[in-house]
């Protein structure tokens, strides 16, 4: 017999008169009248329409005809479909409802599918979600069936040719034991296990044969094989050779239907299967097997007992022997759970239950992690739980957390790293941690273990928004120097060290000072506990014991040093602040060794300097300008050049067109980029001429102005991104003349530019053609500038000089590139002969000069 909660219905196998029936009974639970009939009727047969009413108030019996005899039955859990095991064959009947009117349907089945199986006699079969186990006295086979629904044809899944040189094998031995067999001999097969695909090769062929409508949802045309596994047992144990069988086969589903983080609004109800296992058990022994994404053992349980009968639950194995019903914890829940989230219960987020794999604990955390396995999977059915209960199992949950954290922090056990994550799960903070910590002694005799050095010094290096009090810090420090001497400088740089007595920390430093400890974090974090004292001399003697690259290194070794996160925030510390103030070289350079080397990103460290310097989020404060041009001339890889040219020729005209001095005195000038940074080009010749014909530009902006030249005419960027920034830059001034005209020569507008130098600043021009009109642009000297200063000459003007010096240039120029015939075709028809004829005269005997 075996009940289905899914169609609520009962099936049996019965046998009257000598002959067997499969019979489901439905609609068991309906209130009838004592006189009430019961409804029996057949699989597969119409039941007349006037009868169908009376359902509604009648148990039913509907019979399954079968052309063999069944063995045995199994239904799936899930769908409610039913399997039922003939000797040689699988039959699957679906389960179905008939829709007798809108308010009333009929449960039914149809068959669907038979399994044809060769080499195996079902005993125990079990079926749930497409997968089938099979069991004899001493063989198990796990399939898994497969729906195709682009090909409706029958599709038969036969093993591979080494499958069949296994069955031959096969055969032939059982062949010849049959031949040598007596009361006095029994001869077995070896054991034997494949997983996966290899259990093709275990001899035995499986046929699908769907059966169905052709309308049905799902149908199986192809199978998988999963696992086929048999067993030889040692006959010595047992007084009887028949009393060597398996029994209890069982494949367990898993389900998810809430989550420890979700809050009840978003609670999610419907059940999502995580993990499916089977089960099965020799007399003293029973084996657990992960059959989803992968096969795998999971346990092997021992009896003390010969056991008749067991059962599996998702947190209990129930075994009924002679004398006793045992119980053993099973691992299911925690499995189904491990393969949603891989990294629970890790350093990162293991997972307790593998430790029983390799380490053998103390029974205390034995006893633990048994309790712990059994509330999380209570857990993981939040769902099914009232408000309360899930409130009392969290609350559990968090204290087996935090004594399992206890018992790895202060045993010594290869896992004691276990510390961190199971302290984490308990929501204990770093300073109730401590305060569970048995400080026997105060003196450096105490032995602290692995497990809480571990969590202690994971926990300070997080960005915790906790600050120990001024005792707990002290014994911080206390223990870090008797167990972990070298972690000592950069503990005392957490933020939760905040309160710790600098005295007190002085003195444990200078400690390590004699031990040969790396000399230059030890000294920047004496220099921190310095200035927080108001010690500036001892401050500045510390400073200058390395150099300004040996500190950044030190810097880079410990960046809390300089920056530290709080709430989310960048926080600069008071050693920052004060460098600052009085070495802001060395800041900048500390902070782009930190970006270097991939201890600060780029928008922090940007964000590092506006904090640091007070300003809000529109505001450039000069030492990040300073930082921007470090990061420029250092080419670090990690940073985009584009972007960074794009920040600094920003702020470089937002100052020039708002007039804005630099907040501090910059930390290089120009010259100093130009020589130490390929990016800032020479400033084209030109530009000094057009910049030294204004007398009253105001010097105080010069520099800002000269930056900004030599990146446009340096070679690395694109000057079409620097269109956009140019609007504010009025082409009034000189300054903003220059910068326009730079950009525009960048993007080879030639002729516009000398129309605007011709009219701003003729004397620019001869310069301007010298540097930009060459190669390709040499047409330019006569066919735009030529043109142009011969009509601006004849117009005269007060730039009437001007313009006739730099026609005689150009003419100079022109006489020497073009033969004698094209340069009078260039020449102006109106031209005063006498004014040429110098040029010309040349041009005609520069061959024979030559």
């Amino acid at each position: 017999m075996a009940y289905s909660e899914a169609g609520d219905y009962l099936v049996a196998i019965e046998e009257k008169n000598k002959a067997t029936f499969l019979r489901a009974y439905v609609n068991w639970r309906s209130k009838r009248a004592e006189n009430s009939r019961v409804c029996i009727r057949m699989v597969g047969h119409n039941v007349e329409a006037p009868l169908r009413e009376s359902f509604r108030d009648q148990m039913s019996i509907v019979e399954m005809p079968l052309s063999e005899a069944p063995l045995c039955i199994s239904c799936c859990p899930v769908k409610g479909d039913l399997l039922v095991g003939c000797t040689n064959k699988l039959v699957l009947f679906s389960l179905t409802y008939r829709v007798i009117n809108e308010e009333f349907s009929i449960l039914d089945f149809e068959r669907s599918l038979i399994i044809h199986l060769d080499n195996i006699t079902p005993v125990e079969i079990s079926f749930c979600v497409g997968y089938v186990a099979v069991m004899s006295d001493l063989e198990i086979l796990i399939l898994k069936l497969e729906s195709d629904s682009k090909n409706g044809q029958r599709v038969n899944h036969h093993p591979r040719e080494a499958s069949n040189t296994v069955k031959q094998t096969n055969t032939d031995f059982s062949n010849e034991t049959s031949q040598i067999e007596s009361d006095d001999f029994v001869i077995c097969q070896k054991p034997m296990e494949l997983l996966g695909e290899n259990s093709e090769q275990s001899g035995i062929s499986v046929t699908l044969e769907p059966t169905g409508l052709a309308d049905e949802k799902i149908k199986y045309f192809h199978v998988q094989h999963l696992l086929y596994r048999r067993f030889t047992p040692d006959i010595s144990f047992y007084a009887l050779s028949d009393d060597i069988r398996l029994h209890s086969l069982q494949l367990l589903p898993i389900y998810q239907t809430g989550s420890l983080t979700s809050d009840e609004k978003t609670l999610s109800h419907g059940k999502e299967l995580l993990s499916l296992f089977c089960f099965f058990s020799l007399p003293h022994a029973g084996y657990l097997y992960m059959v989803v994404k992968s096969v795998e053992l999971m346990s092997v349980y021992q009896y003390p007992e010969k056991s008749q009968q067991a059962v599996l639950t998702p947190q209990f194995l129930h075994v009924i022997t002679r004398n006793n019903l045992q119980c053993f914890t099973v691992r299911c829940s925690a499995a189904a759970a491990r393969e949603e989230d891989p990294y629970m219960d890790t350093t990162l987020k293991v997972d307790y239950s593998n430790t029983y794999k390799t380490v053998k604990t103390q029974s205390c955390i034995h006893l633990l992690s048994e309790a712990h396995l059994l509330v999380r999977a209570a857990l993981m059915d939040a769902s099914q739980l009232e408000p309360g209960e899930k409130a009392e199992l969290l609350e559990a949950f968090k204290e087996s957390c935090g004594h399992l954290g206890d018992c790895y922090s202060r045993l010594d056990t290869q896992n004691s790293h276990l510390a961190l994550p199971y302290y984490k799960m308990s929501g204990l903070s770093l300073a109730e941690v401590l305060n569970r910590v048995d400080w026997a002694t105060e003196d450096e005799s105490q032995k602290y273990e692995r497990g809480l050095i571990f969590y202690i010094n994971h926990s300070l290096y997080e960005n915790l928004d906790e600050e120990l009090s001024e005792e707990l810090a002290a014994k911080v420090v206390q223990m870090f120097h008797v167990a972990e001497p070298k972690q000592l400088p950069h503990v005392l740089c957490s933020p939760c060290m905040k309160n710790v007595n600098p005295l007190t920390a002085l003195r444990y430093l200078r400690k390590l000072d004699t031990c040969g400890f790396s000399s230059i974090l030890v000294t920047l974090v004496k220099a921190a506990l310095a200035l927080r004292m108001g010690e500036l001399d001892m401050y500045r003697n510390e400073m200058k014991s390395h150099s300004e690259m040996k500190l950044v290194c030190g810097f880079i070794l410990e960046p809390r040093l300089l920056v530290q996160q709080r709430k989310g925030q960048v926080v600069p510390t008071d050693l920052a602040v004060h460098l600052k103030e009085t070495q802001p070289r060395l800041l900048v350079g500390a902070v782009l060794g930190l970006q270097k080397n991939n201890k600060i990103g780029i928008e922090e460290a940007d964000s590092f300097f506006k904090v640091l310097c007070g300003k809000d989020e529109d505001t450039i404060p000069q030492l990040l300008v300073d930082f921007w041009e470090a990061q420029l001339v250092a080419c670090l890889p990690d940073v985009v050049l584009q972007e960074l040219y794009c920040k600094l020729v920003s702020q470089y005209i937002w100052r020039l067109s708002k007039r804005q001095l630099p907040d501090t005195i910059p930390l290089r000038t120009s010259e100093d980029l130009i020589n130490a940074c390929s990016h800032y080009g020479l400033i084209y010749p030109w530009v000094h001429v057009l910049m030294s014909s204004d007398s009253l530009a105001d010097k105080n902006y010069t520099d800002d102005l000269s930056k900004l030249q030599s990146l446009i005419c340096g070679p690395s960027f694109d000057i079409a991104s620097v269109v956009p920034f140019l609007e504010p830059l009025s082409e009034d001034t000189v300054a903003g003349l220059s910068v326009h005209v730079l950009c525009r020569t960048r993007l080879k507008e030639y002729e516009q530019c000398i129309d605007t130098l011709l009219e701003r600043c003729p004397e620019a021009v001869i310069p301007y053609a010298n540097h930009e009109l060459k190669e390709e642009n040499r047409t330019l000297w006569w066919k735009k500038l030529l043109p142009e200063l011969c009509q601006r000459v004849k117009c005269g003007g007060e730039k009437y000089q001007l313009y006739l010096s730099s026609l005689k240039e150009t003419l100079s120029v022109v006489a020497v590139d073009l033969e004698l015939r094209d340069f009078l075709n260039v020449l102006p028809e109106d031209g005063t002969a006498a004014f040429f004829l110098p040029y010309l005269l040349y041009c005609s005997r520069k061959k024979s000069l030559a």
